[in-house]
């Protein structure tokens, strides 16, 4: 399994917000038969934990070169992992992290802002070079 281009950016950005990190990857067993791992970008997850909250992150760098095809790709995982998480620890949370760059262009389009809205997707959105969160986006 492959790790997200900025799967330890995110981790450090967590870790400065005093998250502390329980699962690198969090499995998570769907059914007898299903495994999955919320895993970041090239797919890769991060579990964390503060205070009481739990959270599950899926990191997606869209580094590709279609940013529709990896949306895509994206949502269906995001849905997923959310479906399956509701099921086995309905007390985390799952968050969709994205950098501050494809934030602020590509996730402006107004589809795209649309489609994340009606799917009630969570967002994480980080700045790459200062290891930092900017947004914790409900």
């Amino acid at each position: 399994m492959s790790k997200d281009r900025f799967h330890q950016t995110v981790k450090i950005a967590l870790q400065k917000e005093n998250w502390q990190i329980t699962h690198d990857p969090l499995p998570i067993q769907a059914d007898l038969f299903t495994e999955m791992y919320i895993d970041l970008g090239a797919e890769h997850l991060i579990a964390a934990e503060r205070k009481e909250e739990k959270i599950a992150v899926e990191i997606k760098s869209f580094l590709g070169i279609s940013a529709i095809s990896q949306f895509h790709t994206a949502m269906g995982q995001f849905i997923n992992y959310r479906y399956a998480l509701e099921d086995q620890e309905p007390d985390r949370t799952l968050y969709l992290s994205i950098s501050t760059q494809i934030y602020d262009t590509f996730f402006q389009r107004p589809f795209i802002q649309s489609v994340i809205q009606r799917s009630q997707v969570k967002l994480i959105v980080y700045h790459i070079s200062k290891e930092v969160i900017t947004q914790w986006l409900n």
